[in-house]
């Protein structure tokens, strides 16, 4: 179930600067984020990257506009007055609750904005205030950045509670088969983070899988209920394999963007709290991004036969020998960490054994990104 309650992992900026510096960081770690997605090929099939990068940036559009949504409400009085909730652990994200209230905005998002004075507007009183009453105009400033909240809204792009499937076709295949890449995302309401899924798909069926609405629509119900945290890749695919006889996934990919570590907002233990907290970065370095990457690889096929019919089932590879194998119900698992130079110096000097399988994209000056490991 969604976290809607505060717990003791929840945290409110109700410091104003705090809350700031905390979306100036993220601003640049989800720019940041885009570029190391990019930078991934070759580790990643075909046109993950690209999709990766999207996702990316549909979180830095959602951090502009909650950057908005909180700009000056922590000055109002009265109900009106709110401020951002973050999970404290093993997150530093918004809480889930934060995308479902803002997914909630969007869909009104047209008729608020009907209903406000425009920008303009907005500007000529907020001048007029100063120099005729010499006055603070907050209440103005507040009505502003609302008005620009929903305007970025009603642009769309923002990562959401649930992004649904898109398949894009990856080319026809021999005895009329259909390749395609379908790919989707959640916001994780236990871990509080964004996860990207990317699954590979064979489809042997009369109609090309999205001009088949019926079987469409079945696939993307199918795939959003099963886009949960706890379950392992191995039966997400072999469910969707059992329930789909014309739909044969080859690849199935879980990506976690986040947690994001930082000394400032967070609450962390083991090496990385460490690192942090020895590195003293300066306001905006004092950070650290995780990412991880589960793999699933079809094998090979298997036919089960039926009194009327064979029906083709795949064979996942669960490399026993890999530290993932069964246990994790995964082909491979890919880690990576993206922080700055000078927490990466002090990682670097402290050699951490649980870090050294993990990928290493340091960011440097003019956040020219090198990668390590």
């Amino acid at each position: 179930m969604p976290k809607t309650e505060l717990t003791n992992d929840h945290h409110v900026l109700n410091d104003e600067f705090a809350a700031r510096r905390y979306f100036a960081k993220f601003e640049r770690i989800t720019r940041i984020m885009s570029g190391v997605a990019r930078q991934m090929e070759g580790e990643l099939p075909g046109s993950d990257t690209a999709i990766l990068a999207g996702y990316a940036e549909a979180v830095a559009a959602t951090f502009r506009a909650l950057s908005l949504k909180y700009l000056i409400a922590g000055r109002i009085v009265g109900p009106a007055r709110r401020h951002l909730t973050i999970d404290l652990h093993e997150s530093g994200f918004p809480i889930f609750q934060e995308l479902v209230s803002m997914a909630n905005d969007a869909a009104q998002a047209a008729g608020a904005l009907s209903g406000m004075a425009g920008v303009e507007e907005l500007k000529d009183r907020m001048v007029r205030r100063i120099v005729g009453e010499r006055a603070v105009p907050t209440d103005l400033q507040f009505a502003l950045s609302q008005r620009l909240y929903y305007e970025a809204l009603a642009a769309g792009g923002q990562f959401w509670a649930q992004v649904h499937p898109v398949a894009e076709w990856r080319g026809d295949l021999p005895r009329g088969r259909r390749a395609y890449k379908l790919h989707w995302a959640v916001y994780d309401s236990q871990l509080n983070v964004p996860v990207v899924y990317i699954l590979d798909v064979e489809d042997s069926g009369r109609t090309s899988l999205p001009k088949d609405i019926g079987r469409w629509e079945q696939v993307r119900a199918h795939l959003m209920a099963q886009s949960v945290g706890g379950l392992k890749l191995i039966t997400i695919a072999k469910g969707f394999d059992t329930d789909f006889t014309d739909l044969h996934p080859k690849g199935l990919r879980r990506m976690h963007l986040g947690p994001m570590y930082s000394s400032a907002y967070t609450l962390q233990s083991g090496p990385i709290r460490e690192v942090l907290e020895d590195a003293r970065a300066p306001a905006g370095e004092d950070w650290a991004l995780a990412w991880a990457i589960e793999e699933l690889e079809a094998e090979r096929v298997e036919i089960e036969k039926g009194w009327f019919s064979e029906t083709e089932r795949q064979v996942f590879r669960l490399d026993p020998f890999s530290g993932v194998g069964e246990d994790h119900g995964a082909t491979r698992l890919r880690r990576a960490l993206i922080l700055p130079q000078r927490p990466f110096q002090v990682l670097a000097e402290k050699d951490p054994p649980g870090f050294r399988d993990v990928r290493k994209f340091v960011v440097g000056a003019g956040d020219r990104v090198m990668v390590y490991g």
